[in-house]
């Protein structure tokens, strides 16, 4: 078992510049990779949805504002540049994915660790710490494996696969909230806080686990050589042209940044409003509004996978952040059960933006695609930026108010849904990778669909045109 050519297959570095058949794995040959990445899709919405909980767990046991509470989304999602632009990228594109799959849990699982001395001392200033080493875990983890799911299989399919996986993100930030609302509230201060540090513990030792089930099993990976031929095949994208000048990368990373974080502070916040604004909520009632209001975005990417079987993801995309800036604005002004109601429908359209941005942002990257992915993620820090500057306006009117921002940030976002719909430079490099047949003429699975049904219509009326008739 333990050979030489066994420790060979579970060498972590893999050469860039040569051609494998990763790229141009059937569906039945990328189920099970799929499906072991994405329990970690699992594992970073469970812990965003605990953050969500402990920020306003942390406001009652140790006393401080909403502005200063987020320093938990601060510290974690700051992280994310650090690890997608830094430190895991340079894993990525120098060794493997599965090396950035382990070094990600280590990560996760040290900050897990480290977090339950800080807990029992009461430091705040210390679990930011440890937050922020989970984070850079976490955004370890999103580097790879975002663009793992979307490009492990039939590129038709990407959007597809990365939002089914991702709604395993959002099954996570449900069971959050549901596990915070019984073990976090309800308890006198240091008996919740010992609650917390036994959450952290199995924390740590599942994803070490994980860590060393990753480094066991074996994992077909996916080289820039690869993403080359990939992109050649679909005559699509500036893959020949230098990084830099990838400009429709750095809109969607952009669009990223703007849309993660309005995602983070209404989250975030939730609690705050539910329980501002609505009356007889405590804390307590107002996290199990938060697991539902998460229940109705883990829906939303399920069904949004599902439509985007028929309809191209483009215009789903525009379709579903549309929504976003039309029910986030009433929430400004309504109270109890309306105003809840439209963070609710808000949620349920938010759920397929962020995967459905990454997915978009990779097309036509070719070799550039490893770092693109690491700029794409790096959006995520959006999430430490927004909502501080949520917290301050609530400190200064109140939650409903700080809506505004969140509304803002989304209206920007908007900008890069309209251009991949309507501009034909960014529209035509989406369209060639949804109709193109990679990993799919082969295993002979060609689904039905809207989109297959626009391209055998086009290839009828080329057949009609040489004909002359």
């Amino acid at each position: 078992m333990f050979s030489r050519e066994w420790w060979k297959k579970r060498s972590l570095r893999v050469r860039d510049d040569k051609v494998t058949k990763a790229a141009e794995l059937s569906l039945r040959e990328s189920l099970l990779p799929l499906c072991l990445v994405t329990i970690l899709f699992f594992l970073w919405g469970f812990s965003y949805g605990l953050l969500d909980t402990l920020n306003k767990h942390f406001q009652e046991v140790l006393h401080i504002t909403k502005g200063r509470s987020a320093g938990l989304q601060a510290a974690y999602f700051g992280a994310y540049p650090l690890a997608s632009l830094g430190h895991a990228a340079w894993i990525l594109r120098r060794y493997s994915y599965r090396a950035v799959f382990i070094w990600g849990l280590f990560l996760y699982g040290l900050g897990a660790l480290l977090a339950i001395p800080c807990i029992k001392a009461k430091s705040f200033a210390g679990f930011c710490v440890c937050i922020f080493i989970i984070g850079n875990g976490l955004g370890s983890l999103e580097t790879a494996a975002n663009p793992y799911i979307t490009i492990c299989g039939p590129p038709r399919y990407s959007e597809i696969r990365i939002n089914f996986a991702q709604a395993f993100n959002g099954i996570g930030t449900v069971v959050a909230p549901v596990l915070g609302s019984y073990v976090f509230f309800g308890f006198d201060d240091n008996i919740a806080l010992q609650n917390v540090q036994w959450v952290y513990t199995a924390i740590a030792i599942f994803v070490f686990i994980l860590a060393i089930i990753f480094y066991l099993i074996e994992l077909p990976e996916i080289t820039d050589a690869d993403m080359q031929h990939q992109a050649a095949e679909t005559h699509a994208g500036d893959a020949d042209q230098p990084f830099h000048k990838q400009y429709r990368l750095f809109h969607a990373s952009f669009s990223q940044f703007c849309y993660t974080g309005a995602q983070i502070a209404i989250a975030g916040y939730f609690i705050n409003y539910v329980t501002e604004t609505r009356k007889d909520t405590d804390s307590a009632l107002g996290a199990q509004f938060l697991a539902g209001a998460q229940g109705t975005f883990a829906i939303g990417r399920f069904a949004g996978a599902a439509i985007m079987h028929f309809i191209r993801p483009r215009k789903v995309f525009l379709l579903f952040l549309t929504a976003c800036i039309i029910f986030i604005a009433p929430s400004i002004t309504q109270r109890e059960n309306t105003g809840m109601s439209m963070l609710y429908v808000t949620l349920f359209f938010e759920s397929i933006c962020f995967p459905t941005i990454m997915a978009l942002g990779m097309r036509g990257l070719g070799r550039h695609t490893k770092r693109g992915s690491g700029f794409l993620v790096a959006g995520v820090f959006g999430g430490a930026v927004v909502p501080p500057l949520m917290g301050a306006v609530a400190d200064m009117h109140d939650t409903a108010m700080s809506m505004v921002v969140p509304l803002a940030f989304f209206s920007v976002a908007w900008t890069y849904a309209l251009a991949v719909n309507f501009w034909p430079w960014y529209r035509d490099t989406c369209d060639a990778f949804t109709t193109a047949e990679i990993g799919v003429r082969e295993s002979g699975v060609v689904g039905k669909s809207v989109v297959d049904e626009e391209e055998a219509v086009g290839m009828e009326r080329q057949t009609v045109e040489e004909k002359g008739l």
